[in-house]
């Protein structure tokens, strides 16, 4: 039968599957606008099952904020190619998911009842594996809040393949234009740099056991007696603490100073103390 442009047009409108697989869909339910929605949808299904067992190694990050930036959320969804990662549909569809995770938080994600529509976010994400002829995975997701003073910021590299947020707590009603700009700063210098803690105290026991046996394993092989070797390991161990905390490390923009005194400075600038209490990083 003869499909009207017109009706194929409503069809994708509704679901957002191309236009070749929206006048199929009509062909097959006799015009039916409903009939050929579930239909698409049951070949995204189809299409997801074939595609499930597939690598995806690419994607990108998404951000959102609530508009007072006491809460952030990110979210990291893969796919198979560069191509799929770059393309506007996917990149709709994870900031949809980002929005989602900002106001329903990150728990049970892909059974939460998206915002937009009675569907859930499992259901879209099957709708889009069978849009986008890839498959997609939901690889993480993450609600951040700040009680109190302060912020929370955020930074996307030009490619999507990292994203960081970062809490920061001020005291002082710091000047908030400049505080977004200072957590953006900050966020955009841990997208570039290997970070494991804010400060040395927060350092995980755990990362600091695996590093000392790694140390100490290649002390041993320069045939040094034991308390040489435990001082090498010690010193080394200091200098890997301070080159993976932030308040340690050279600030990328101005290397000539640390973040701590980057971070002492704009305090001063902006009347009072800014401290960064949480930070989380996404990253291909």
């Amino acid at each position: 039968m003869t499909i009207p442009a017109a009706k194929v047009m409503e069809l994708r409108s509704m679901t957002g599957a191309g236009m070749m697989d929206c006048k199929r869909a009509l062909q097959e339910s006799d015009g039916d606008l409903a009939k050929a929605s579930d239909y698409l949808r049951k070949k995204g299904i189809a299409i997801a099952e074939k595609k499930s067992g597939r690598e995806t190694n690419e994607g990108a990050v998404s951000l959102a904020f609530a508009e007072d930036h006491k809460t952030a959320a990110i979210v990291q969804l893969a796919c198979e190619t560069d191509f799929v990662a770059l393309n506007d549909q996917f990149k709709a569809f994870i900031d949809i998911l980002a929005r989602q995770v900002l106001a329903k938080g990150d728990q049970d994600l892909t059974g939460q009842q998206l915002q937009d529509s009675g569907d859930t976010v499992g259901d879209r994400l099957t709708e889009e594996i069978g849009r986008l002829g890839e498959n997609l995975r939901l690889i993480e997701a993450r609600r951040m809040s700040l009680d109190g003073e302060g912020l929370i910021g955020g930074y996307v590299h030009s490619n999507g393949k990292i994203g960081v947020l970062v809490a920061l707590s001020s005291q002082g009603g710091a000047d908030r234009e400049r505080l977004q700009s200072l957590a953006k700063d900050l966020a955009m210098h841990i997208a570039a740099s290997r970070v494991t803690a804010i400060t040395t105290e927060e350092v995980d026991p755990a990362v600091l056991e695996k590093e000392r046996e790694i140390l100490v394993a290649q002390a041993k092989d320069t045939g040094k007696p034991d308390n040489i070797i435990d001082k090498i390991v010690a010193g080394r161990l200091k200098k890997f603490v301070a080159e993976s905390t932030l308040m340690s490390q050279p600030f990328v923009k101005d290397p000539d100073k640390t973040v701590a005194q980057m971070l002492s400075e704009a305090g001063q600038e902006l009347g009072g103390s800014v401290v960064p209490v949480e930070f989380v990083k996404f990253q291909f």
